[in-house]
């Protein structure tokens, strides 16, 4: 790992708990507004929603909008479907909102600051840059670098996320790491020529997870942690 120049970051359910953050937002906020509802339900059909709003954009059936527009359109439904009545303009997007006030994995401040005395750290994130900023800043976590999918226009696992980071490093595929808890966000960076580091999140989806419970294949790096990571990587 010694040509490894720079190491970006999936950000939700790599470095943040988004289920854990939002329930706990959501069940609070139920409870000051006398508002019953299927919080986990819900938080899990938002993030449900996630992919296929992505994909019309991905696909040109939708021009480019940034995550915050893709999940107030995706909130609007399911309110509907989960019968939560009442909700005001103005608290569905402090609901959106919450998505940049998420709580990091308890590892991931540590583990970063210490990547980052060795390599360049960034995101890689389908979330735009004022949305990563937020979070950064919510979870103390430093970066050298703040890639969106908003700069490129583009979601993973599209191409030009992956080769238009590595191009604004002026570094080539290989000099670069994606780390990941997402198999399928890992096999799109290998495909473009840059390595590859799972981090296992088993929690990330719940007591059902079925899915990303361990490494799927021979990344180059697999760490339980972003700080077991830099010690496999310094």
């Amino acid at each position: 790992m010694s040509g490894v120049r720079a190491v970006l970051f999936d950000v939700f359910g790599t470095l943040v708990d988004w289920r854990g953050s939002l329930i706990a937002d959501f069940t609070t906020f139920g409870e000051k507004t006398g508002r019953a509802g299927d919080w986990a339900g819900l938080v899990d059909a938002w993030r449900g929603a996630y992919q296929p709003s992505m994909q019309r954009v991905r696909s040109g059936a939708e021009p480019f909008a940034n995550l915050d527009t893709l999940q107030r359109a995706s909130l609007d439904d399911l309110l509907e479907k989960f019968a939560i009545e009442g909700v005001s303009a103005a608290e569905r997007d402090w609901m959106v909102s919450r998505w940049h006030h998420l709580r990091p994995w308890p590892d991931s401040a540590a583990g970063l600051a210490a990547l980052r005395a060795k390599k360049i750290t960034g995101t890689l994130s389908n979330g735009h840059v004022a949305l990563l900023i937020s979070l950064a800043k919510t979870g103390d976590m430093g970066f050298d670098v703040i890639f969106g999918a908003d700069i490129f226009r583009h979601y993973k696992p599209d191409r030009e996320t992956y080769l238009g980071a590595c191009a604004l490093l002026d570094l080539p595929p290989g000099a670069v790491m994606l780390a990941a808890a997402h198999n399928s966000d890992l096999a799109a960076a290998r495909a473009c020529g840059l390595k590859t580091g799972f981090i296992p999140r088993p929690s990330e989806y719940g007591p059902s997870q079925q899915r990303d419970l361990r490494a799927e294949a021979d990344w180059d790096v697999i760490a339980e942690s972003v700080g077991a990571l830099a010690d496999k990587i310094g």
